[in-house]
């Protein structure tokens, strides 16, 4: 069992940081730039630790896991095994966390009594704050140096460069428990419906709360997704914020990234 927070390890050839125990403020505070509706702080108590995908999944994690991708490339989402993969639904992200975790099973990696998901969005939003309280893992501000995004840097950063298209993971730096592109890249799957209030309490996971959720202008009902992507401002790809998509629905830049839990 790990002991230190980022502390890493590799199961069915993915790479994995140690998020402990702990609670947190969820969400952003009243006076954080650019904040929007759905993000009044709740207090959040997670009490397990889970491991979290050092990167986002690859075209390389998929090919291995499941076969062919999920969705066409394009000119923003080039083709490599560094690369993260996109163009995947909810219900696609879903089937590889639990071919994954077949498979750690089978090759014995995977301790008894854990399991490969998608994030709830308190499991995200921690293991992205990396014990950090500003409006990114980087501080109150974030340049595109540090994050792959559009290129208009948040809260007056230094502006980097902005290649308009996907990065190879791991091509920024890491938060303070070694995972990398939890600002920007492409936006990431999360396990829950879509609330329009962010949940607290305690292991609170809203994979199930179909009933609760907001409904979409036409009656359907949407998952969270997190993190902002290559196409979008720094302010998009703040800690807190969040926004939903149909699950049904796949587009280039949304993709996900994995968390191993004990069951």
């Amino acid at each position: 069992m790990a002991r230190n927070p980022g502390e890493g390890r590799t199961i069915a050839g993915v790479k994995l940081c140690w998020c402990p125990p702990g609670k947190f403020m969820m969400g952003s505070p009243p006076g954080e730039p650019e904040r929007r509706p759905g993000e009044d702080q709740v207090e959040v108590t997670l009490s397990r630790g889970f491991w979290a995908g050092k990167y986002e999944v690859t075209q390389g994690d998929w090919k291995r896991v499941i076969g062919k991708l999920p969705g066409e490339l394009t000119a923003e989402l080039p083709g490599g095994d560094d690369y993260p993969v996109g163009n995947v639904n909810f219900a696609e992200a879903e089937d590889f966390c639990r071919k994954l975790t077949e498979l750690a099973r089978k090759s014995g990696e995977l301790p008894e009594g854990w399991e490969f998901r998608l994030p709830t969005e308190a499991q995200w939003e921690y293991a992205c704050r990396a014990g950090t309280t500003a409006a990114t893992s980087f501080g109150d501000k974030l340049s595109s140096k540090q994050a792959n995004f559009r290129g208009k840097p948040y809260n007056g950063a230094e502006k980097g460069p902005s290649p308009g298209k996907a990065a190879k993971v791991g091509s920024y730096p890491a938060n303070p428990w070694g995972l990398h592109d939890m600002h920007g890249n492409t936006f990431e799957w999360c396990r829950d419906w879509y609330h329009t209030t962010l949940p607290g309490g305690d292991d609170p996971d809203l994979s199930s709360a179909k009933a609760t959720a907001a409904r979409n202008r036409d009656g359907s009902y949407s998952r969270s997704r997190r993190g902002g992507a290559w196409d979008d401002d720094g302010m998009f790809c703040r800690t807190a914020f969040r926004v939903r998509f149909e699950p049904e629905r796949r587009y280039d830049h949304i993709g996900f990234r994995v968390v191993a839990v004990r069951r």
